[in-house]
């Protein structure tokens, strides 16, 4: 496989392992049990009897897109924040609760969810669902604790966003393509907000949301939902559900009449490149055939950096790209986007690899997908199928993911069913629906040099 360009590796760290999440089944039925508590709390219970642990994620129905206007960053600020304590737990000593039962924990921050999770042995989950119900019901902010982190919060922009033109070009197109839908900012948050968040901002969030009526509560692992039921009960059972959190509230997108582009130059750029999104449609409740098209797409597209239609057409047939690839991420609640990325070879100008590209997929709609690759993608995610079912971790991601985007349990596990159903001709018209240049944004990255 071809050397993926350093200013693309972080992209290609989200995408590679794409296949294998969207592919993952769902367990037979009996092993997967789901039910909610008077409060609202919603619980899934995944058994996995093989070895002795246990992973617990609870998931917020809230991230970047629902945060009030002017605070963008709050919603991953507050994920930081979470760890600094409630009355029974001081600052810090969450993590350090967790290792010393010899585990491990994590929280992450999406456009429409906030996560935390701990990996565990099976016999400390109660101890583990204590110390979250805790965290739910009862975070302390201290201001002398809010203003250090606001930093770190800052810093981590400064190394993951400012330092890098790929991601500062990502998020130029992101806010282009959304115009007036929140998915166009930043889950980091745009800097000059960042800076003026504050403990009360913090606050007033954590009160809005983090409630057991808007949380999903997934447990994968060596547990029963006999138990599983018996200390949600315990733990979750008594927090009150909050009134005051309501069903998302998202504006609408207005239709987009012409594609859009820019260009970004950057002295600081080695390897120029032209990246494309298109905007396209997410998995819906009951309806997931043209997501499921989509993914397979990206998979024919360019999946495999030696096999896939782009990577063939332009990295071998013409020469014209040392990196060519696909991406799309079904899960979301509102419509997401399908993106494509070339990097061409030193000697060929940006233009003429964004042709190429089009050239490319004009004669993929035209010809359609070759009969065998559509069969190796279709035995990549029946293989997937299996190797799923060895990762609690990854199938309570699946499930909390799956439902915090508005999926139901059907949904997720018919997933595989309805990846399997997709025909050729569904990837041609999903295509033909979503590569429509007038609903694009094209991005070229650039040497500072080359632009003047």
């Amino acid at each position: 496989m071809p050397k993926i360009p350093g200013p693309l590796r972080a992209l290609a760290r989200v995408a590679a392992p794409m296949l294998c999440l969207w592919a993952m089944p769902a367990l037979a039925d009996e092993d997967v049990t789901s039910f909610r508590l008077d409060n609202g709390l919603e619980v899934v219970v995944i058994e996995d009897h093989r070895a002795p642990v246990v992973v617990q994620m609870v998931w917020y129905r809230v991230g970047a897109a629902d945060e009030p206007a002017g605070k963008s960053g709050i919603a991953h600020f507050l994920e930081h924040l979470m760890f600094k304590g409630t009355d029974e737990v001081g600052p810090g000593a969450f993590s350090e609760l967790v290792e010393a039962q010899g585990g491990s924990d994590n929280a992450f921050t999406s456009w429409d969810y906030t996560a935390y999770f701990q990996r565990v042995a099976a016999d400390r989950l109660d101890l583990m669902m204590k110390l979250e119900a805790d965290r739910m019901s009862d975070l302390r902010l201290a201001k002398e604790q809010v203003d250090p982190e606001r930093q770190v919060i800052l810093e981590e922009r400064n190394q993951r966003t400012d330092s890098s033109p790929g991601a500062l070009l990502g998020e130029q197109m992101r806010a282009a393509q959304y115009l007036h839908h929140p998915y166009g900012r930043p889950i980091i948050g745009w800097r000059h907000e960042m800076e003026g968040l504050t403990q009360e901002d913090a606050l007033d969030f954590y009160r809005a949301h983090y409630a057991p009526n808007n949380a999903i509560l997934v447990v994968a692992g060596d547990v029963t939902p006999d138990q599983v039921r018996a200390m949600a009960q315990t733990h979750y059972g008594p927090i009150p559900a909050a009134p005051e959190v309501t069903p998302r509230q998202r504006v609408a997108e207005p239709p987009q009449l012409a594609e859009r582009r820019m260009v970004l130059a950057d002295a600081r750029v080695s390897e120029p490149y032209v990246s494309r999104t298109y905007l396209a449609p997410e998995r819906d409740p009951g309806d997931q055939k043209t997501a499921a098209a989509l993914s397979i797409l990206a998979e024919l597209l360019g999946g495999n950096g030696t096999t896939s239609v782009l990577a063939r057409a332009l990295q071998f047939d013409t020469q014209k790209a040392v990196y060519a690839a696909a991406f799309y991420d079904p899960s979301s609640v509102d419509d997401t986007v399908f993106s494509l990325v070339v990097v061409p070879t030193p000697d060929t100008p940006l233009e003429e690899a964004e042709a190429a590209m089009d050239a490319a997929i004009t004669r993929f709609i035209e010809e359609g997908p070759d009969p065998e690759a559509f069969a190796r993608i279709k035995t990549q995610i029946r293989a997937a199928d299996i190797y799923a079912r060895d990762d609690a971790e990854g199938l309570a991601r699946l499930y909390g993911e799956g439902l915090a985007v508005g999926l139901t349990v059907e949904d997720i596990e018919a997933w595989p069913d309805v990846l399997d159903a997709v025909t050729p001709e569904d990837v041609v018209a999903a295509a033909k629906q979503v590569f429509d240049r007038d609903r694009a944004v094209t991005g070229y990255l650039m040497r500072e040099e080359v632009a003047q």
